[in-house]
């Protein structure tokens, strides 16, 4: 192969990376470089997998699978959280197929090799009068709840600043109480496009006038970006009054014990997050059709439904809108260089019943619209990138802000990679 046809390095890929503009085709498309994301990105960084509720009760056990490596976590009989590879340790058959399970012990099923719920194993048949069980335990996988989202970090060593991230956000998310909530719906939807594709859609919406008419019934057109040149007096006139609408409700949510505040560490951070609370539209209560409360039951000891809608997005792979009476949470896991499962779950009060304080339709119809319009952008956008006549375009420095700083983030861990091996 001539040098003018070979494909460009990753050093190459991260060197000429113009800012403000959307990545190479090669970092959206290439198998290599997508093997490189799941080494560098989604094998030694903190990724957002689920929540408390996922596993409740001593024995719940919930697998997450990304790329070759599969994960256990599980509540023991202590009620600790722990995660665990999927793999015995034996001959390395899978113990448990997922997604969910309820167990006394962990039991392989081809040898019957048997680990307790801490991982140690306790029975194994036939291996000999020398045979050490206790060097043989299951591999353990970093895991942090932050408030009931569960972390896991597939290093050696994980990313010691995700406790920044944890003292940071705590006081934001501890009023919704996540592990007294219940997964009251979820859906795996695959998307036709790289997971950087799908992450970027997300942090932005630019879009969100043009594809969403469910998602822009709770939000405030001025919440998600514009361009005060285009702006006629009027225009500038209800921003004007927005901003005002968000300070005032700033120093009344935080004067109440409410943190609200935007913290914004996304391109500087090696576990990048940014939170803000922001007022919902209308009624003001919940991001639904009508803006009001699906739930009746509110969470936590929360008493007014009107608490707008707290949003926490983390790198490089979540984003989580928290409102009075439910939570809605978003994972994204690739696939292949060209699919992406995004994991949607709504939380609501773990005594809330179906049909009584809640009705389903009510509680998700909004992202589920919303999912499926984002799913086909994502994949127009895809196909648009494979194109010959593809090249990086610029953001909008109004509305695209966010995706810039995904960019920054993703660009900089391998420009930091490629330090450690230079």
């Amino acid at each position: 192969m001539s040098e003018a046809n070979k494909p460009a390095s990753l050093a190459q890929l991260v060197a000429r990376r113009k800012a403000g503009h959307s990545l190479e085709a090669d970092l959206y498309t290439r198998p290599d470089i997508f093997e490189t994301d799941m080494d560098l990105i989604f094998g030694r960084h903190w990724i957002y997998v689920g929540v408390e509720p996922d596993v409740p009760e001593p024995g719940d056990v919930f697998v997450v699978d990304i790329g070759k490596t599969s994960v256990l976590i599980v509540r023991d009989d202590d009620m600790q959280i722990r995660a665990f590879h999927n793999v015995c340790r034996h001959r390395g058959a899978r113990l448990v197929d997922g997604p969910h399970e309820q167990v006394g012990n962990l039991v392989c099923r081809y040898h019957a090799w048997t680990y307790s719920l801490e991982g140690d194993l306790v029975f194994a048949d036939h291996m000999g009068e020398d045979f050490d069980k206790s060097c043989r335990g299951l591999k353990p996988v970093h895991l942090r709840s932050v408030a009931g989202l569960l972390f896991i970090c597939l290093a050696e060593e994980a990313p010691a600043d995700i406790e920044d991230m944890a003292a940071a956000m705590t006081p934001y998310l501890v009023k919704h109480d996540i592990p007294n909530t219940k997964i009251a719906h979820s859906v795996d939807l695959i998307e036709h496009g790289n997971w950087k594709v799908t992450m970027e859609n997300n942090r932005e919406c630019y879009h969100c006038g043009a594809n969403h008419p469910e998602l822009t019934i709770p939000l405030f057109a001025y919440g998600f970006g514009f361009s005060p040149k285009t702006l006629d007096e009027d225009e500038l006139e209800q921003a004007k009054r927005y901003e005002d609408l968000v300070k005032d409700a700033h120093n009344r949510w935080e004067a109440s014990g409410l943190p609200s505040r935007e913290i914004e560490h996304l391109a500087d951070r090696v576990t990048g997050f940014r939170t803000e609370r922001l007022p919902i539209d209308q009624s003001g209560q919940s991001q639904t059709m009508d803006t009001k409360v699906a739930c009746k039951k509110l969470l936590g000891n929360i008493t007014d439904p009107a608490l707008g809608g707290l949003s926490f997005w983390t790198q490089p792979n979540s984003w989580h809108h928290f409102m009075s009476d439910h939570i809605v949470t978003f994972s994204v896991i690739p696939v292949s260089p060209t699919e992406t499962m995004l994991r949607t779950r709504w939380l609501v009060h773990k005594d809330a019943v179906e049909g009584i304080d809640y009705d389903k339709t009510t509680l998700t119809e909004v992202w589920i619209a919303t999912n499926k319009q984002d799913a086909h952008l994502v994949e127009v956008t895809q196909s648009g990138l494979v194109s010959p006549a593809y090249e990086p375009g610029p953001y909008s420095p109004y509305t695209e802000g966010l995706v810039e700083k995904f960019c920054q983030w993703y660009m900089g861990r391998l420009s930091a990679h490629l330090e450690t091996v230079a």
